[in-house]
Order: structure tokens, then sequence, then C-alpha cells
């Protein structure tokens, strides 16, 4: 099946909803390259980076999934390649 490489952005502002988000990083862990976190406790705001080699309709989920979460807005960049 073919993969494709995609970058989500996450913006969390509240920690109420760190579990669940965790959670579906780690169902989601066999398809992720890398990730990035960085509290920017200034604006009481963390930022989480996620790079992922999967095929579209698992990035559709995942993007999803995150997106039904509570204070947790998230957008999904897609290779061209």
């Amino acid at each position: 099946m073919e993969t494709r490489v995609a970058l989500i952005g996450i913006m969390l502002s509240s920690k109420e909803s760190v579990g669940k988000l965790n959670a579906i990083i780690q169902e989601y862990g066999d398809y992720i390259v890398g990730r990035m976190g960085i509290p920017y406790h200034k604006k009481n705001v963390s930022v989480i980076s996620i790079v992922m080699d999967a095929p579209a309709d698992v990035i559709s989920a995942f993007s999803g999934k995150l997106g039904m979460l509570p204070n947790v807005s998230s957008k999904t960049v897609y290779s061209k390649v």
C-alpha cells in the first residue's frame, strides 16, 4: 500500500486532554517517524509536531481522532511526494 509523509501540528490548550492525546499517539506509533513537543508556559499552551509515514486513510483517521479531543487543535500538511 502506498504511503505518504505528513506533518501534524497540534496545539494543546489544557492538560485535561493529555492522557487521551498520548493514548492516540501511542495507538499510531508504528507510523510515527518523529515527535517534538514544546511547552510554552507563557501562553499556557503546548505545541506538538508529529511526522508520519502512513497510508492516507491512517493519517486521516489519526487527524480525525485528534480533532475530537477537547482543547486540542490540529492541522495536517501532506508532502507532494
